[in-house]
């Protein structure tokens, strides 16, 4: 099983098939609800492994990630399209498409035995957007 995550913007990149390990999606409805509301909200929580790049391996895109939660809600380019699909052999069961989404948290954990880091990239939504997300699956990934 595999996970391809790109995230797209002034500076577009994707995530590494090895880094990702788990993408957790939720919907969010407001708990004081006693009917369904239209403010529902999505959040997906993208959890993986920050990986040294060795022998001519491709640029860590994890640190794309640490910068795109720095940049300030006054910008633009605080949204972006996040395309995330699970691949389980050779077929798409899951494509997630948050058209415009942007980051709630962003951690990274790294330890001096390991030399692995791991990260969590919890982003949502725009809520006057949630006509353009997209839930997908069940072909053959391409």
């Amino acid at each position: 099983m595999a996970y391809k995550v790109k995230i797209e913007g002034n500076e577009s990149f994707e995530l590494a098939k090895e880094c990702v390990n788990s993408v957790f999606l939720s919907t969010d409805i407001p708990i004081d609800s006693n009917a369904r509301t239209n403010d529902a909200g999505a959040t997906m929580e993208i959890t993986g492994k920050i990986l040294t790049a060795v022998d001519g391996d491709p640029f860590d895109s994890t640190k794309n990630m640490a910068l795109w939660s720095m940049v300030p809600a006054q910008s633009k380019d605080c949204y972006r399209k996040v395309t995330v699909e699970q691949i389980v052999a050779g077929i798409t069961k899951r494509k997630y498409v948050f058209s415009n989404a942007f980051v709630v948290a962003y951690t990274e954990r790294h330890g001096d035995e390991e030399g692995v880091g791991n990260f969590t990239l919890v982003i949502k939504q725009k809520k006057d957007k949630m006509a353009g997300l997209v839930v997908e699956g069940g072909y053959a990934a391409e």
